[in-house]
This record gives structure tokens, C-alpha cells and sequence, in this order.
């Protein structure tokens, strides 16, 4: 990710690396409990909470081409069952790691007179500004590997009645009478039929009335 605008120190997101130092094998251990962001998982299926606490353990370790942040993020994520809709929770450990590149460095942590010449490879790459980095979006992409797609209450989950949908772990015996659907036809073809003659015997009783009384 090419360099942009200037970080932030206020941002939780952000870390200062003037303590490291530029001296190679330099390291650095940090710990630290922000409020999640919004959409921090996967939109609309699983995530952590806007506001929820993500506790971060962090190792900076200074190299030759910038900083190596190794770390794992920790937090509770909240979605739903994708089979009987149910809320579901889980325990969310993240683990991550990226090199964030000093702006006047190139991969091989030589200097260069004016960085980010090459664009395409800039897309790819985080950078320090300041002394500065921001965690956020390297953060992101490492909760939504570790959050599941399809998140299920259990593994045995029955999900719902395709007929009427009742949750099928309340009731394991729920089951609806099968209608073979070739005598569906015919079931609604007799029960026409049974319509019709009575029509008809009414009709006759109507007939016989009206003779009757005609010959009186």
C-alpha cells in the first residue's frame, strides 16, 4: 500500500516506531485493547461488534527494509447460523504478520533516491510514514481469513423444516405427511368429482321439488 496521507498517533490503529530504531534485530513487544471498527469481519455474516474490544499482541522487529509486525488479534465475534438462523458466537483469534517497508527502502532494504517509482509493486506493499504505521487494514484482511464463511450454531445443525420452518433441533421428530405428487392429481380429480355430483343431486332434488308441486 503506497504512502498516503499522514498517519494519525491518536488513531488506535497506528503505532510508533521511533522507540525500535533502525538497527536490524532490534525488537519490540506491545499489547493493546481497541474498540472494533465498523464492518470489522465479514459484512452481513460474521464479525466482531462495533465497539467490541480486540486485545492485540504485537512483536516489532526492526530489519533492514523496514518493520516485520508479527501479532495475533483476540476478540468476540457475533453472526448467525446459516442453517436455522440461530445467533451464533465464537471466539475470534486472528493471526498475522506484514512488513511494513521504510518509504526510501526497496525489498532488498537498499535505499532508493525516490520511492515508490514502481506503482504496481507499491499497490502490494505497506509502508512506515513518520515512523509510523497503520495496523488497520493488515488487521482486517486477517480477521476475515480467521471468521468462517458459513458460521453454523453446531456441526450437527438440522437447520429448518424446508416445509413449514420450525427449527428441527427443537423438535427431532417433526416430520409432515408426504403427498406422493402422482396421486395429487388425482385426489384433486375425485374431490372435484364429489363436488359435482353433489351439484347434480342438488340440482335433481330442486327438479323433483317443482313437479311435485305442479301436480298438486
Amino acid at each position: 500500500m503506497a504512502p498516503h496521507a499522514r498517519l494519525d498517533h491518536r488513531n488506535p490503529f497506528v503505532f510508533d516506531t521511533h522507540e525500535l530504531g533502525r538497527r536490524p534485530g532490534a525488537l519490540q513487544r506491545l499489547t493493546r485493547t481497541i474498540d472494533a471498527p465498523e464492518d470489522f469481519g465479514i459484512k452481513g455474516v460474521i464479525g466482531v461488534p462495533e465497539g467490541a474490544p480486540v486485545e492485540l499482541d504485537l512483536r516489532l522487529e526492526s530489519v533492514m527494509e523496514g518493520v516485520l509486525v508479527t501479532g495475533t488479534a483476540r476478540a468476540q465475534a457475533e453472526g448467525e447460523c446459516v442453517r436455522c438462523l440461530e445467533p451464533v458466537e465464537q471466539e475470534l483469534e486472528a493471526d498475522f504478520q506484514e512488513l511494513f517497508s521504510y518509504p526510501d527502502a526497496d525489498d532488498r532494504g537498499r535505499v532508493i533516491a525516490e520511492p515508490g517509482d514502481d506503482a504496481e509493486d507499491d499497490e502490494d506493499r505497506y509502508f512506515i510514514e513518520d515512523g509510523l504505521f497503520d495496523l488497520e487494514p493488515v488487521l482486517r484482511d486477517a480477521v476475515v481469513l480467521a471468521l468462517p464463511m458459513q458460521p453454523v450454531c453446531q456441526d450437527d445443525c438440522a437447520g429448518l423444516c424446508s416445509e413449514c420452518g420450525a427449527r428441527l433441533a427443537d423438535d427431532p421428530d417433526h416430520q409432515h405427511d408426504a403427498v406422493d405428487i402422482r396421486w395429487a392429481a388425482l385426489q384433486g380429480l375425485a374431490g372435484s368429482t364429489k363436488d359435482g355430483e353433489k351439484d347434480e343431486m342438488s340440482g335433481a332434488d330442486a327438479e323433483a321439488g317443482v313437479d311435485e308441486k305442479q301436480e298438486k
